[in-house]
């Protein structure tokens, strides 16, 4: 979330005039994230979030998008249902640029997640995984395992520069998780952001979860793994076990592992760490002049990287 394309009063308007959302209240923008533009709009109607959808998100694949966060809805997980016009569609455009308006949900994010904070993350996760089966829409992990050499392949300067030598590091990792990547393991439908910025939480329970613009096709188990890394490390850049344990205590409360997911979550785990390495290399140096933004720091990963490439046996093993 963030905010690169300004909405004037008369744009806004005539976008209200197509949907049956009363007149504008209040309007503002919201300066997280790096993705989209993002917007609290309040009408007479009450609260939504307009998104002016920039950057990675292709348009094609907004129906996919989309449509999970209405599926998810209707299976009665807390996710932003998006709003039609009066024509059905749910689709718009702004600036020329695709954009939509979603429910408002409310809740706070975690800026430092507690242990029971952590449980409450991994039971949601899981209850996400169980409300997406089914989901008739496919979309392939185009940030998955088999993307990220490629991905490296015009980043080597860019990793010398953040420290010497972690180019030729990075291609070690790189060559060890694609010889040791798990393919039998259960798949589904992923959020594959699972971040504390994206999940809600009301009075110390799981309240909703929130942008879904990377949500694929993968494994179930590697959902997991991102969001432990996302979760559980502490700021000096150390896993807290405790947090981990609970984190996946938590997601077996709805869903149990199986011996070879969890077997597989140090590896994955690893390379969770690998692909958001990546990308916030990609992106460091490269948002637009003038977004209410900075790039995320690409060596909080790098730091993350050096602790699963140590191991992290605790991952795989039961409580």
């Amino acid at each position: 979330m963030a905010v690169y394309t300004d909405i004037s009063d008369e744009e806004l308007a005539a976008l209200l005039a197509r949907f049956d959302l009363g007149e504008a209240l209040a309007f503002k923008g919201i300066a997280e994230g790096i993705e989209n533009s993002n917007f609290l709009l309040e009408t007479t109607a009450g609260r939504f979030i307009l998104t002016v959808y920039e950057r990675r998100v292709r348009a094609e694949e907004l129906p996919y998008f989309l449509g999970l966060m209405g599926w998810l809805a209707d299976q009665g997980f807390p996710s932003a249902r998006p709003v039609a016009d009066r024509e059905g569609q749910v689709l718009q455009t702004l600036r020329g640029k695709p954009a939509a308006i979603a429910e408002f949900l409310p809740g706070l994010s975690a800026r430092r997640p507690t242990v029971a904070q952590c449980r409450q993350a991994g039971e949601g996760l899981a209850w996400l995984h169980q409300a997406g089966a089914g989901y008739p829409g496919r979309r392939a992990n185009d940030l998955g395992q088999a993307a990220w050499a490629g991905l490296f392949a015009g980043l080597g300067e860019a990793a010398e520069a953040l420290k010497p030598g972690l180019s030729k590091v990075v291609a070690a990792d790189l060559a060890l998780l694609a010889a040791g990547w798990p393919g039998d393991l259960p798949a589904g439908t992923i959020h594959a952001d699972f971040f504390p910025d994206n999940v809600f939480f009301r009075e110390g329970r799981f309240a909703a979860a929130i942008d879904f613009y990377f949500a694929c096709d993968d494994l179930l188990a590697y959902d997991l793994a991102v969001t432990l890394n996302a979760w559980c490390f502490e700021s000096n850049g150390d896993f807290n076990v405790t947090a981990g344990k609970a984190l996946i205590a938590g997601y077996e409360s709805r869903r149990p592992l199986s011996d070879a997911e969890r077997a597989a979550l140090p590896v994955l785990a690893h390379g969770a760490a690998m692909r958001f390495f990546l990308t916030r290399l990609a992106d460091w140096g490269r948002t637009p002049e003038g977004a209410l933004v900075r790039p995320k720091d690409p060596l909080e990963y790098e730091r993350k990287l050096a602790v699963h490439r140590a191991g992290l046996s605790i991952l795989a093993d039961r409580p």
